[in-house]
């Protein structure tokens, strides 16, 4: 019988990362938008070069919470961190924007294999980037939440920002994102994942499929999501979930667990309809973040 997936277990699960800190912090440029500044920052990471957009609000009384806003994967290896601020790609995916424009200081990363990390000319790197780790003990995942506890340290360093009010927000694999990294930094109080809850259980359908991103050896024999939920007790997580989804499948199982071992920390809420994130669960997604960083 394998241990509960605490702290400890998960980070022994995902395999050793190298230890870090944010280096060598460059703005590479900013610009006014309708309620926010977007500025544009550059920082060392293990595997490279981050980089970053940070939306700041203005005309802030106090410190504002920091949110983190992963974009989504679609097989856009050419489109990460422009998206969820709206300077490209889909109009429900500008989270970072909007929420900047409701107060909260927002911080929107390239995840490794996508726009500016992207090394191949917008092809997919992702498998190449989980191979070469797997090889030597590693994990991709593991670097990817590490990337994104660094994130957050530089958000939290900014003035604008209230280090101790941290959220998370993503669509597809953004949403697996969501659930993964407040177990992985528990900092995170309240997080949103938005049609990207399928658990490893569903994954190996033809039509499902498994991301490099979450490829973790030997994971599937002993944990999945509801796992890595309870991993996180003191965040508050939303999880949407489109019944017509494939990467919402599942997530009726998940809500049953959840209730079957007594965690209430999380709510699972499923909606008619597919892949998307309409305003009508932006704007849900907004007021649960509000209210638990509140």
């Amino acid at each position: 019988m394998p241990k509960p997936l605490g702290a400890e277990a998960l980070r022994r699960v995902l395999g050793p990362t190298t230890p870090a800190a944010i280096g060598d912090i460059e703005t590479l440029g900013e610009r006014q938008c309708e309620g926010y500044l977007l500025r544009h920052v550059a920082y060392r990471v293990p595997s490279g070069r981050a980089s970053v957009f940070v939306c700041i609000p203005g005309r802030l009384a106090r410190p504002a919470p920091l949110v983190f806003c992963q974009h989504q994967h679609a097989g856009r290896f050419d489109l990460g961190k422009s998206e969820v601020v709206g300077l490209r790609g889909r109009a429900d995916q500008r989270y970072a924007a909007e929420l900047a424009q409701r107060g909260f200081v927002t911080i929107a990363p390239d995840a490794i294999g996508f726009e500016d990390r992207n090394w191949a000319d917008g092809d997919n790197v992702g498998w190449f980037e989980l191979s070469s780790r797997l090889v030597i003990g590693r994990t991709l995942l593991a670097d990817l939440l590490q990337e994104v506890s660094l994130a957050i340290d530089y958000g939290a360093s900014l003035p604008e920002a209230d280090a101790t009010r941290i959220g998370f927000i993503g669509h597809s694999y953004g949403g697996r994102m969501a659930i993964w990294a407040p177990a992985w930094d528990q900092r995170i109080q309240a997080s949103v994942s938005n049609c990207g809850c399928i658990p490893y259980r569903e994954s190996a359908a033809h039509d499902a499929g498994f991301q490099a991103d979450f490829v973790v050896p030997g994971f599937a024999r002993d944990y999945d999501i509801e796992d890595v939920l309870s991993a996180a007790p003191r965040c508050r997580y939303l999880l949407i979930a489109g019944d017509q989804d494939v990467w919402s499948r599942g997530a009726a199982d998940i809500a049953r667990a959840l209730q079957d071992r007594g965690d209430r920390h999380a709510t699972v809420r499923i909606r008619p309809g597919g892949h998307g994130f309409p305003i009508t669960d932006r704007e849900l997604a907004y007021g649960f973040i509000e209210s638990a960083l509140s």
